[in-house]
This record gives structure tokens, sequence and C-alpha cells, in this order.
């Protein structure tokens, strides 16, 4: 009979072959689905009434090949914590195949979780938290209006793993991504000298995420440019979120712009410049606030990775390639200021430097008094119609005359009430929130989740719910909260 799959291609297994490794998913002893994600299988046109059957579960979980399809890992390099890893590659995952999208282009469909590879360093398997982790984080950034990855499937195993000590139930997550392109992926290319393969990993790159760019002679120029021109619109859209990455090393990060990899990642409560979630970024590396810095960093690796196709002499190829990544810091600005612009409620008459110092002023406030992130800029709605009461109570007595000046110099720039309240959030995922939900999902109750799902994609129209009110309002908890990449 006839699979009632649809077809997958196999553009990146045919095509880079050099940069791919089969694999053989493990057969899962009893999957059960614990998410499937309508919007996402739409947008791929896959069937959800197909992916819930026993079939369909199982082409989730990589066991099933849908026509046409040939999983493989993918072969990257990348610099973790700063150091060089030449080899590191989907340790537990596989690239399904690609599916075109109704919004245009072609995604990645691709499982994590599905035990060992050639490139595992762990077992290869995942468990049942942070794999919801991962589909809670990615709706939400979603449902924001910034670039992410997002999962279309968590299904359940059936096999325990054993993790920190503890046995956990297993699961796999299935993503989609517009591709699994990693800057890592550009290094590993280049650390294999062939500059043939270079090329057509850079033209796929370009047809794949910037059909619009103009290539003339010079594709990877074009190619690196449109990258950074990406990261900075992404960093910009982290640091207006507070969103803090927690792994931003070059295997983290992808050529589209798009977030990807959601382990030690969280969002501000108390607003801290410094903080740091991971439980193994002890230094602060990748604290919220170098963010801006580590992605240029990284912007770096990639230019000189491309160093051999962007000039036929490699020295003037960085040369070349640290010039283009010099523009990342007027293009992070320029995102920034837009970024902050939208968030202070201010139109297009107000001057960038008046829009930077007033978000610059209300960040050191919202520091020096450890002030709600998210809470502050959704209040500011309430204060362009007259109502100061919220921001001002966010603050202590001590701080009263220099948010009273702040308010009054704000409000004479006569921002927008309306845009301030469809742009700033209400919901974000909460960490202590965040937290209670999985560990309710991995007692094996999922109604949490699913709640916390239905309210994160609607993050800007108030609710009245329990779990509303809890998802609105920052801890009192003075413990600081700690992330862990879950494998």
């Amino acid at each position: 009979m006839r699979s009632a799959l649809p077809e997958l291609t196999n553009v990146w297994a045919e095509t880079f072959p050099d940069l791919s490794r089969p694999v053989s998913p493990r057969r899962t002893p009893a999957p059960r689905l614990l998410a499937l994600n309508d919007d996402v299988a739409h947008d791929v046109s896959l069937d959800p009434d197909v992916l819930r059957t026993d079939e369909g579960v199982r082409f989730l979980t990589g066991e099933r090949p849908a026509p046409g399809a040939t999983p493989v890992a993918q072969v990257y390099a990348g610099h973790q914590w700063g150091v060089y890893k030449p080899l590191l590659g989907d340790g537990r995952a596989a690239l399904l195949g690609e599916r075109p999208r109704h919004s245009g282009g072609f995604a990645d469909v691709h499982t994590k979780g599905i035990g060992p590879t050639s490139m595992s360093r762990v077992d290869g398997f995942a468990t049942v938290g942070p794999m919801l982790r991962e589909y809670l984080l990615g709706e939400a950034m979603h449902a924001l209006g910034l670039p992410t990855t997002r999962a279309l499937a968590v299904v359940a195993t059936g096999a325990p793993r054993r993790f920190n000590g503890e046995m956990l139930p297993g699961a796999i997550l299935t993503r989609v991504a517009a591709s699994h392109i990693r800057y890592g992926s550009i290094e590993y290319a280049a650390s294999l000298g062939d500059p043939q393969l270079l090329r057509r990993l850079v033209a796929h790159a370009l047809e794949r995420h910037y059909p619009g760019v103009a290539a003339g002679r010079y594709p990877a120029r074009a190619f690196l440019d449109s990258v950074v021109g990406a990261a900075a619109l992404q960093t910009a859209g982290w640091m207006g979120v507070g969103f803090v990455h927690g792994v931003l090393s070059t295997d983290n990060v992808l050529v589209s712009g798009e977030t990807i990899d959601y382990g030690p990642c969280a969002f501000l409560d108390a607003y801290d410049p410094d903080a740091v979630f991971s439980s193994i970024d002890l230094h602060g590396r990748y604290a919220f606030r170098r963010q801006p810095e580590i992605m240029r960093w990284n912007l770096g690796r990639l230019a000189h990775a491309l160093a051999g196709v962007l000039a036929d002499d490699i020295d003037d190829g960085r040369a070349i390639g640290d010039e283009v990544v010099s523009t990342f810091d007027e293009r992070y600005i320029a995102a920034w200021t837009g970024v902050f612009r939208t968030k202070l409620g201010l139109d297009a008459s107000i001057d960038s430097s008046t829009v930077d110092r007033f978000a610059a002023e209300a960040l050191s406030l919202l520091a020096a008094y450890r002030v709600d992130f998210t809470g502050f800029w959704r209040d500011l709605a309430t204060a362009a119609r007259g109502d100061s009461t919220a921001v001002r109570g966010a603050f202590p007595p001590a701080a009263a005359s220099a948010v009273d000046a702040w308010l009054e110099g704000w409000s004479a720039l006569q921002p927008d009430a309306d845009r301030l309240a469809t742009t700033n959030a209400v919901y974000i995922p909460r960490n202590h929130i965040v937290d209670d939900a999985l560990k309710a999902a991995v007692a094996g109750d999922l109604d949490p989740v699913h709640e916390l799902v239905e309210l994160l994609r609607n993050p800007y129209t108030e609710r009245h719910t329990s779990l509303a009110r809890r998802l609105a309002a920052p801890p009192t908890t003075e413990v600081p909260f700690v992330t862990f990449c879950g494998t």
C-alpha cells in the first residue's frame, strides 16, 4: 500500500555528501506523540492527521522514512568557548530531508535525540524535558516576531535515559528550519581544502536564504554581507526581548539568522546586563550584554573560513572578510535603535540619538534597581495614556525623582500607546514557569505545557487565568536561575 506520507527531497544529502554522513535513527519501543505543531505542519504541507497515525509518529522519530528521504547527519566544525573544534557535527540528530513551504522556499525537516551517529559525544538520545523546552521556547520566539527554528513535534520514545544519575523519559524532537547551515558548516567545508566545494556551499546558501541578492562576480562577499545583516537584526531582536542564548558558539548559529538550539537559554526577569544562566558559562562569555560582541566575533570566524573564496590570495580574502564584518557594528546599532524606537512607542520623526538616549537611560534605571525587564516596557503603554502608577511602582522610593524625570521627558515625545500595547509583550517564557511545566510533563502531566504554549503564542493580549497572572509577574526569589544544555 502506498505510504500516506508526502515525499521529501534530499537536496543537501545529494549535493553535499562531503558534509553528510549516513545515519539510521534507532527504533523506539513505544513512541507516543506528546506535542504536534499543526501550524508548522501546514506550513510545510504535512497533514497533521497523518502525523498522528502510527506511521506518522514513526516518521517524526526518523524510523519510518518518507518516500524519497535519506536521513543524514550533517558534519560541521565550530568555535566553542573561543576554541576551534575541527569536527563536531550531528551527534544525535538527522536531517530527514526538505519540504517546500507555503510561505516560499524550502524547510529542513530534522530530528534530534535519535540515538548515536558517527559523531556522537554521548549516547545520542534525548529526554522529555529538554525537547519540550525547545518546543516552548521556539513558539515563544516566533510569536514575538523573531526568526527562529520551530518544533514540528515532540515524541516520547518509551525508552528511559540516564541523565545526571537520574532515569528520565526519552524523547525525540522534530524540528523545522529554513536550513541547518551553521557558521561551523562553512568552517568545516573550508577545512577540507576544496575551494570548489566551498563555492558550491556559498551558492547553495545564497539561493536558499538570500535569493534576491545580486551576487555578481563576488558571491562569497554577497553571502557574507547578507549573513552580517541578518546577524545584526537577530542580535538586536534578542536584546529587545531580553533573551540570553547561553551557548553562542559558531556551531550554534545559522547563516539564515534563525535562532537554533534552545538549550541553556533563558529570558531576563529583573534586568541585569551581565546575566548568565548557563551552568557551564563560568566566566560570562555568553552573558546578555556580550551577545553583540560575541556575534561579531563569530562572524569574524565565518569570514576567515571564507577567505579562500573571497579573493585569490588568502590574505586579501581575510582583509575583505574583516572589512565586511566591520559593518556589523553600525548595522547592529541601527537595528537596536529600531527595536527600541518601537519599544518606546516613538515614531520616525524622533531622531535616532534621542531614541538611543531615552533607551539607554531607561536600561540604566532598570539595571540600577533590578526592575522586571518585560513588565517595564509593557507598563509604558498605560503610562502613555496618562497613568504611570505601574511604572513608578516598579521602582523603590529612592528612584522616584529619576523615574519621574525620565517619564516627563519621554511623555513629551508623544509616544503611541496603541503601538506600545501591540509591540511590548505581556507574556514571555518566565524561567520558573517553564521549569514547573517541564517538571509536570516529565511526571506525565502535559496540560501545563499545552496551556503555557497557548499563552505564549499570543503574548500581547492579556488573559485572566491563574497561569497568565503568574506568567506576567517576575519571581520574588533571589536565587539565580540556572539552565543546562540537556546533553
